[in-house]
Order: structure tokens, then sequence, then C-alpha cells
């Protein structure tokens, strides 16, 4: 299993780390990411109908294919992270966490003692069924797990200095949708960009990395250029949605041309 720092370290040239969310409930979509080349996945169970066993199977496939699996929880509830790490996930995405209380309380779901309250469940798959002795499950989730806040309202990115600053919290993610959402803004809005900017000025003088999600070429590229360090540049069902909307266009556009 991979280092925490060397999964937010990005690439050997500086460019960011590559990834996608997975939101279909196949595990064909994990394999597909993998073929292509990105570095992690992200199984979201915030934003699509999957189940904790369905996102098991694609956080060992992930792994297996070379790629970091992390998971967007849906919630801060403790139990539901603990039950996602003992899964063997490299880590978590947490949404909507608006001070330190909440990001120190995370921590306490994803750290076990001393540095947080996460029950010892040595007999799963992060515990390899209880072959691993309980000092390395142990290390493993107090020195490796990611956790991983997303800041996605003005006051989150106002409390970003506090966020970063809890022991066990290793980035933040900047989700601009819903804090776009939250002000009732475009996402391009001068306002919206500029809070974004503060997200990224607190992670860079924490020296904590700071992710983003992008869409399209240009989208990922500006991604990088304003210095994250991990980008989620696409997601299963779009992509698929969007490829096959263009095939189908481009078909019937070519047949009505022909008549």
């Amino acid at each position: 299993m991979a280092d925490r720092a060397d999964v937010l370290a990005g690439g050997a040239d500086g460019a960011p780390a590559l990834g996608a969310w997975i939101k279909l409930a196949t595990t064909e979509s994990v394999e597909i990411m993998a073929a292509i080349g990105m570095d992690f996945v992200v199984v979201d169970l915030e934003h699509a109908p999957l189940d904790l066993e369905t996102a098991a199977r694609m956080i060992v496939l992930a792994r297996a294919c070379g790629m970091t699996p992390l998971v967007r929880v849906p919630g801060h509830e403790a139990a539901t992270i603990g039950r996602v790490l003992d899964s063997g996930a490299g880590g978590i995405l947490v949404p909507h966490v608006e001070d330190a209380d909440q990001a120190r309380a995370v921590v306490s779901a994803v750290r076990f003692p001393p540095h947080g309250a996460r029950g010892a469940g040595g007999t799963s798959r992060a515990g390899r069924w209880g072959l691993l002795p309980r000092a390395e499950y142990t290390r493993f989730g107090n020195e490796q797990v990611l956790c991983i806040p997303q800041l996605e309202s003005a006051g989150a990115i106002g409390s970003a200095p506090e966020i970063l600053a809890v022991d066990g919290v290793d980035a933040v993610f900047l989700g601009a949708g819903d804090l776009a959402l939250s002000l009732g803004l475009g996402a391009g809005d001068p306002e919206v960009r500029e809070l974004l900017g503060t997200g990224r000025a607190a992670a860079a003088a924490a020296g904590k990395p700071c992710g983003a999600a992008s869409a399209g070429v240009e989208g990922a590229l500006g991604a990088a250029g304003l210095g994250h360090r991990f980008v989620v540049i696409g997601n299963d069902v779009t992509l698929l949605a969007r490829a096959a909307d263009s095939l189908v266009a481009g078909v019937r556009n070519g047949l009505r041309g022909a008549r």
C-alpha cells in the first residue's frame, strides 16, 4: 500500500495526480480508469446509489490495478467511515466540513487511539483478515490512510486555516459546485473564484495539498496551473453519457445530410 504522502505528491514532473469519480455500480468502471492511466479513483457514496459491498469490490480492484482507492463518504458518521476504511480504502473525502470542530470529529473517526476513536477491526480486509499484526494495522490507519475534508461553503473557506491545522487532516478538496450553489452564483463568478483562491492559499500556507474537480481538458489544465496536487477530471457516468450523446448526434446529423 502506498504511503499517503506519495499519493498526493503528484508525478515526478510536477503534474498533479489525476483521478475520476466512480458512480456506476459496476467494477468495469474501475478497470477502465486504470486502463486509461488514472492515478486514483474516488468511489462516490455521496452522490451515487452505490452500497458498501459494491464499494469494497471496487477498492480491491483499484488496488490490484495499481490505483489508489479513495471513497467519498455520504456524511460524517463514524460508523460509515470505519466500515469504508476497514474495506481497504486508501482514504476518504468527507463532504461539507465547515469548521475545525467538525474536522477533528472526522479525524477521530479515521484514526485509532491515541490519535482518534476509530474502533479496531483487524479481521477485516484492512487487517488482512486478521493476519496483519494489530500494530501494523493501526499504524497504517494512523499514518497512511488519507483524511480529506471537502470545503464547500464560504464559511468552510473562511475556516480553512483552522481546518488545515487539525492534526490528522492530510489535504483539503475544494467543492466549487456546492460553493457556487450555496452562494446562488455561477461556478465562474468572480466571488466564487476568489473564495477558491483563498482556499488554495490556506492549503499552501499550511503546506498541505489541495484538490479539485474539473471538467474537460482545459478545466484540468487550469486546475493544474493553479497548483492543485490532485484533480478529479471526470466521472464514469458523464463520460459515457457525453460520448454516447456525441455519437448519436453525429450519426443523426450525418444521416440528415445524406438525404
